[in-house]
């Protein structure tokens, strides 16, 4: 095996409804699992999304509502899913864009956690378009020498995706053999979440991408204007992207009553 790891690392794709983040669902989930020591465990399986197919999707992917309306829900899934990931890096096609904040939203809708921020992520897309500018078919005939058989099946995109990934490393001596620098090379900037609304600035500082708050500090913003932490939960935005203003704000609560424990304890030093 040519990537070196420290961690298993998971590779996965999905089939899906279509590519809107915060409403289309999973029809088709595929995990390849790679441990350190070069065991693979797979794991594809089709989903019901509980939700309209449309065409336009059955003809790139296959897979119709009659295939999938006794198949189990998402819902049904999601903590064999958290149990194959946990502990573990990430790795996809595309995957920082589309296939993990996909994920991620349908692993919140199930009620079950999903966070990022112990784990590296890679996307081999990325790399390629970096290095060639193809898609995935041509990556494959390019790096690895071979036709992609089944295009848009999950289990034939996962086990090529990785393949490639072996290639890449072996073809490139740039890219070290390591996830940490591999997940830094693969995304485009410093995202906070995965839809891009929250990035981390040169200073680390989490800051909005977007609107009149543009370039300012969340935390900033949230002391100056507390009702746009509510406007942002009750507006359509991915639950990702609520989870993360979530845990900024409740971190600027912690360091509130720190602060506060603090200013009391000095009061209470100066007239003892």
């Amino acid at each position: 095996m040519n990537i070196k790891l420290e961690r298993p690392i998971v590779f996965f794709d999905l089939e899906t409804t279509g590519i809107q983040i915060a409403t289309d669902r999973i029809v088709e989930i595929s995990v390849l699992k790679v441990y350190p020591n070069g065991n693979k465990e797979s794991w594809t399986r089709l989903v019901n999304p509980e939700i309209e197919i449309p065409k336009e999707a059955s003809d790139i992917h296959g897979i119709t509502n009659e295939k999938v309306v006794n198949e189990p829900k998402f819902s049904e899934l999601a903590a064999k899913v958290s149990t194959m990931i946990e502990g573990c890096d990430l790795a996809g096609f595309n995957s920082n864009r589309f296939d993990i904040p996909l994920l991620a939203e349908e692993m919140l809708r199930a009620k079950v956690n999903f966070d990022m921020n112990d784990r590296k992520a890679i996307d081999v897309q990325v790399i390629f378009h970096k290095k060639e500018q193809r898609n995935l078919s041509a990556g494959y005939e390019f790096y690895c020498g071979k036709s992609l058989e089944n295009a848009h099946s999950a289990e034939a995109d996962t086990l090529a995706t990785f393949e490639i990934l072996e290639a890449q490393i072996e073809k490139y001596e740039d890219l070290q053999n390591d996830v940490a620098f591999l997940s830094d090379y693969s995304n485009h900037q410093k995202r906070i979440d995965f839809a891009g609304f929250i990035l981390l600035s040169p200073e680390d500082e989490k800051i909005f991408s977007f609107g009149k708050y543009k370039g300012r500090m969340v935390s900033d913003v949230f002391r100056e204007n507390p009702g746009y932490y509510s406007w942002m939960q009750n507006a359509d935005f991915p639950l990702y992207t609520k989870k993360i203003l979530t845990d900024i704000k409740e971190s600027m609560n912690a360091k509130k009553e720190i602060s506060t424990l603090e200013d009391l304890k000095n009061k209470f030093n100066k007239k003892v």
